[in-house]
């Protein structure tokens, strides 16, 4: 069987370890909320399987006293992080509240006169629905749902199970301490490691695998707003026009132009332009189809994409869009102010590049405003035909 002390004084080490290692990465980053409150789990876990390893030696009261209020502690550390990570609105207030009672529940059977045995599958109970409590955030599907979360997952889940089963061993044997050697015992104590080791590296990973994906986002969007940017947008296009031509299907683009945006700018400053560039998107998102692929391709200049749809589709969803426009209000104008854009519409050929279709839907844009603005032109069709 598993030496368990020499167990406990390995995750102590390996626990501290990691929350130094976690402090040498935040010299050179700024560490998240998440991960500095996940290195402090580590700590005090750490800190609870050292004085559990040293309290046969030092048969104090006060050792096992704070012992067992670092490991309950630690682990519901370790739950915050999880909450502040996933951003849990309202986790405090609830947390908070059910920590301090689950301490004084332990504190009030172990020092009340409950035995080792019982104090132990007390332990293990706390503990378990912490674990438990992870295990279904981790598992939780979500947009943000990947491979290492499930992996993360499991593991708690894995943990829960096996000190769930300690637990009641303990029960069922009225025996069991912190030390009895055992196959439950053991097999608690290999699954702790297995929480200590893909947990940790897990939640450092976790936080790497959130940072990529908002660099991923600030470098495909527009910072105002929200769009996806010039080169995320040609990109999109890219791929949607070699998928319509594989399937035959239409693909129409719009050029979109807030009329008199510098006048707009002039009158009511520039807050109210940027007001203008973001009520525009926000229609936009609402009169168009989710899986249309709209960008910002500079200043009050957009364009848009709707995959399987023809020219007649097209024109019917510009001018849905431009009446859209028309009836949204600027509040920082006083709603002295009534935006409108001109639109110019063209079918992407099949083998066209997609700068040639933004030159004709240019042309109809700019038709569009010589004609009077706040109105829908298509453009000349395309000269590239299917091979």
């Amino acid at each position: 069987m598993i030496d368990i002390r020499t167990f406990m004084l390995v995750l102590a080490i390996g626990n501290i370890g990691f929350a130094m290692l976690v402090a040498g990465y935040a010299r050179s980053a700024p560490m998240p909320a998440a991960l500095r409150v996940w290195a402090w789990a580590k700590v005090v876990l750490g800190c609870a399987h050292l004085l559990g390893w040293l309290h046969p030696d030092l048969p104090y009261f006060v050792v096992p006293l704070f012992a067992n209020t670092a490991m309950i502690v630690g682990t519901a550390l370790e739950l915050a992080a999880y909450c502040i990570f996933f951003r849990f609105a309202g986790w405090k207030p609830v947390l908070v509240p059910c920590t301090v009672l689950a301490l004084l529940i332990f504190h009030s059977a172990r020092y009340g006169g409950a035995s080792s045995n019982q104090a132990m599958v007390l332990m293990s109970i706390i503990i378990a629905l912490y674990t438990g409590a992870m295990a279904s955030i981790l598992l939780r599907p979500d947009k943000s749902y990947s491979l290492l979360r499930r992996l993360i997952g499991v593991n708690d889940l894995i943990f829960f199970c096996a000190i769930g089963l300690r637990g009641y061993t303990g029960m069922v044997q009225g025996q069991m301490t912190m030390f009895t050697p055992g196959l439950v015992n053991s097999m608690t104590f290999v699954a702790g490691f297995l929480l200590m080791i893909v947990n940790s590296f897990g939640f450092l990973l976790l936080c790497k695998e959130e940072d990529d994906r908002t660099m991923a986002l600030l470098a495909t969007t527009d910072s105002l707003t929200g769009l996806v940017n010039r080169r995320a947008f040609f990109e999109r296009t890219e791929s949607a026009r070699l998928l319509a031509t594989r399937l035959r299907s239409p693909i129409s683009l719009m050029m979109v132009d807030i009329d008199h945006f510098k006048k707009l700018n002039d009158r009511f400053g520039h807050a109210t332009g940027d007001e203008a560039l973001c009520v525009f998107a926000d229609t936009a998102r609402t009169a168009l189809r989710e899986h249309d692929i709209m960008g910002r391709l500079g200043g009050e200049e957009f364009a848009l994409v709707l995959p399987g749809t023809d020219l007649e589709g097209a024109m019917q969803a510009a001018e849905r869009l431009r009446s859209a426009v028309s009836a949204a209000v600027l509040p920082t104008s006083g709603n002295q102010y009534t935006m409108t854009v001109s639109i110019g519409v063209v079918v992407i050929g099949p083998n066209e590049h997609i700068n040639s279709a933004l030159a004709r839907a240019d042309h109809a844009l700019y038709a569009a405003k010589s004609a009077g603005r706040d109105r829908v032109e298509t453009g000349a069709p395309s000269m590239h035909v299917a091979c």
